[in-house]
């Protein structure tokens, strides 16, 4: 899946448990849908994506994402990420002066791969 292994802790949910508290254990199949949930130090739901089988997951864009999410706590939300963000690549600036003009800054400045 990914060369090294996936950089941060995942679980499996044998028993429904966690599926259950958060709304994707099926009771009468028995399973869980597949979903994945980047929960932050404190417990909080940052993001989610559930899907039906057999639609499969982007480890690739997982991992982004917490990296993004990362960012975005270690500089206190001073940086947003934009959409496809990499690490490296530029970030927006929230507050007043981009107010109406995020497509402006992000068209001028961001670079995808």
């Amino acid at each position: 899946m990914v060369e090294g292994g996936v950089p941060f802790p995942m679980l499996s949910d044998a028993g429904g448990r966690v599926g259950k508290v958060l709304g994707v254990f099926d009771e009468d199949a028995g399973v869980e849908a597949r979903g994945r949930f980047i929960i932050d130090p404190e417990g909080v739901v940052q993001g989610y994506e559930v899907l039906t089988p057999p639609v499969g997951q982007n480890v690739n864009e997982t991992i982004r994402q917490v990296q993004a999410f990362q960012l975005v706590r270690e500089s206190k939300g001073k940086e947003a990420p934009p959409s496809g963000w990499r690490p490296g690549k530029a970030t927006l600036r929230p507050g007043p002066d981009l107010v109406g003009k995020v497509w402006k800054e992000w068209k001028t400045e961001m670079a995808f791969d």
